[in-house]
Parts: structure tokens; C-alpha cells; sequence
């Protein structure tokens, strides 16, 4: 099983070479540090902060579209060249496929967090840009396996890309939306507002919680503790396993 996931994954990787991806990292790395030593000469105080704290969020976020983009349409592009057909045409498992893909972007979304963490190690102290870049590592995990779920189930470049952007936005807000849901601005409740929180609840249950990972402020204030880490990491197994089992699911019920 191991010589079909490694061929695959490492096609993988060389599709994103050939693609320029990398030179797009780096081009929004450059963009970023350009835009943050501006910011340089007009703060008045804690301009290390204020430049680390802006990069961060601009990096993260960048990385993470630019990833569910490549996996997206990486997938999409195969659909429509009949490669998978192809491919699954031998004597090849469909797990195997599938995994050997999912090696392929796990490796492409590790490299792309270690190039966007590495120029924040200019503004914050190396210890927590890696713990940083750690949690960065495991949100791009998880939106490569919620990538590729949406990816085979959708078979669209704009559904799929629609769908991960909700997903990523929804579990990167969906505290903020608890709080407002849970504050109205009456002093009572009533029915349509409890099911509204009910139905907000329901929902935050099911996502991850990425508003807990990747934050600015580790970089600036305190470092995550173990118990953090610990949890960050568990949250990330149990969910790109998921995942993971709902795309292959989907994948083995499809008729080619």
C-alpha cells in the first residue's frame, strides 16, 4: 500500500512546485513584510507589536486560501483531465489514492507554514513563533482534509471553495457569535431568540474551535502552555480523522 501513497504524494508535491506555489508564498511573504516595515514608520510606540501582529494575521489567513485553492483545484483539474479515472483504473485502492493526495497537500501545507512563520521570528522571540507556527500547521491540516472532503463531494471549484471559506470564517467566528447570541438587548429571552442559541450552539459543538488556534497573541504576550498544545493537537487528530473518513466514504460510493 505504501509504494502507491508515495508516488502519488510526491506527484502531488511536484504539481505544486510546477504550479508556482511556492513563488506565490514567498511573493505574499515579501508583500507582508513590505506592508509591515510602512506600518514601522508611522507607529509611535510598540512598533514590533503592532508589526507582528499585522503580519501574522495577514500570513495565516493567506495561507490558509492559498492551500484550499491548490487543494481545490489540484482535485478539479484531475476530475476533468480523467486522471483519477486513469489512476483508479489499475490495481490501485482507492484508500491508497486518496492518501497518497492527502500526504501529497499534508506536506505542501507543513511547508507552507514553516515559510510564512519564519519572518515573524524578526518581530517575536523564536520559542513562540515556533509554537505558532505548530498551531498554524495543524489549522492547515485541517483545511486540507475539509478541502478534499469538499472537494469529492461538490466536484465544483467555486461550491468547493465556497464551502471551505464558510467553514474556515465560521469556526474562526463562531465564539464571537455564542457571545452575541447569548447577550440580546432585551432582558428576556424569547422563543426565536433561545432557539437562535440553541442553533448557534449546536453549531460551535460541531466545528473546530480555530478561534482558540494560531493566535496573535502569542506572539506578542504569553506563549500557549502544555495543556494548550495538548489540546490543540488532539482537536486536530479527531477532526482531520473525520474528515478524512467522510471524504473516503464518499469516495468509495462514487461511480467512475
Amino acid at each position: 500500500m505504501l509504494r502507491h501513497i508515495l508516488p502519488i504524494a510526491r506527484y502531488t508535491l511536484l504539481e505544486a512546485l510546477r504550479n508556482r506555489l511556492l513563488w506565490l508564498a514567498l511573493i505574499l511573504v515579501a508583500s507582508g513584510l513590505a506592508f509591515t516595515q510602512f506600518l514601522q514608520q508611522v507607529a509611535i510606540t510598540e512598533s514590533n507589536q503592532i508589526q507582528a501582529a499585522l503580519l501574522a494575521a495577514l500570513l495565516r489567513v493567506g495561507a490558509v486560501f492559498m492551500l484550499a485553492g491548490f487543494v481545490v483545484t489540484s482535485m478539479v483539474r484531475e476530475f476533468n483531465d480523467k486522471v483519477m479515472e486513469l489512476i483508479l483504473s489499475r490495481s490501485l485502492r482507492r484508500s491508497s489514492y486518496f492518501l497518497g493526495k492527502l500526504a501529497g497537500y499534508a506536506g505542501v501545507a507543513l511547508a507552507l507554514a514553516l515559510i510564512f512563520s519564519l519572518p515573524l521570528a524578526l518581530f517575536a522571540p523564536v520559542p513562540r513563533v515556533a509554537l505558532w507556527s505548530l498551531s498554524l500547521a495543524c489549522e492547515l491540516l485541517m483545511v486540507t482534509a475539509f478541502a478534499l472532503f469538499c472537494v469529492l463531494t461538490l466536484s465544483q471549484v467555486m461550491s468547493a471553495l465556497a464551502a471551505v471559506a464558510s467553514f474556515y470564517l465560521l469556526s474562526r467566528s463562531i465564539s464571537a457569535l455564542q457571545i452575541m447570541a447569548a447577550s440580546p438587548l432585551s432582558d428576556g429571552l424569547s422563543l426565536g431568540q433561545r432557539a437562535v442559541n440553541f442553533l448557534v450552539d449546536t453549531i460551535a459543538f460541531l466545528l473546530p474551535g480555530m478561534d482558540r488556534m494560531t493566535q496573535t497573541g502569542w506572539l506578542i504576550y504569553d506563549a500557549p502552555g502544555t495543556v494548550d498544545i495538548a489540546q490543540l493537537l488532539a482537536q486536530t487528530a479527531v477532526y482531520v480523522l473525520l474528515l478524512c473518513g467522510a471524504a473516503l466514504f464518499d469516495l468509495q460510493r462514487k461511480n467512475f
